[in-house]
């Protein structure tokens, strides 16, 4: 990488920084955003800035959003007595492409991992069970990896939402 200008360089480390970006698909996109001249490079730094400081989390569900609520949390069309629970805003976007599921989410953003320090108080479960102490909230459908710590999330979520009556 050494051969490529310094400004190259660094744009090559800044996008290989980004998930499942690695050095050579960074250097590829480097090069076609140096290559595509600038109209092209400032509309993806207008894009990006935008973005990071317009979208926030949905104050219910902690889905992305530009407003207090979700377009999600804001369809009345919705069931709200029925909420799947998530790691992140991606398992929201996967589950919605597919178009069958029509209640409400909640995204956990993390899962209980304590052998990394993280535990129950570190993610959303505390909201989750401020929601369904409001009342509307029947079922929950927990939908979190497969892993050990999405296990654990699962399970302790489960027996935490049992005690509220929460099928």
């Amino acid at each position: 990488m050494e051969f490529f200008p310094q400004a190259m360089q660094q744009l090559i480390r800044e996008l290989s920084r980004l998930p499942s970006v690695g050095e050579k698909s960074a250097t590829r996109l480097a090069y076609h955003l140096i290559t595509q001249g600038r109209s092209q490079a400032d509309a993806l730094a207008e894009s990006i800035r935008r973005a990071v400081g317009e979208v926030k989390l949905c104050e219910n569900c902690f889905y992305l959003s530009e407003e207090k609520l979700c377009n999600i949390c804001r369809n009345s069309s919705r069931d709200q007595s029925l909420v799947c629970v998530v790691e992140k805003p991606m398992d929201v976007v996967a589950i919605e492409r597919v178009g069958e599921y029509r209640g409400l989410y909640h995204v956990l953003h993390g899962l209980w991992a304590p052998l990394r320090g993280q535990g129950p108080e570190n993610i959303r479960i505390q909201e989750l069970i401020n929601r369904v102490k409001k009342g509307s909230i029947k079922e929950a459908i927990l939908a979190t990896s497969s892993t050990v710590e999405g296990d654990a999330t699962s399970l302790y979520i489960a027996r935490t939402l049992a005690e509220l009556s929460v099928k």
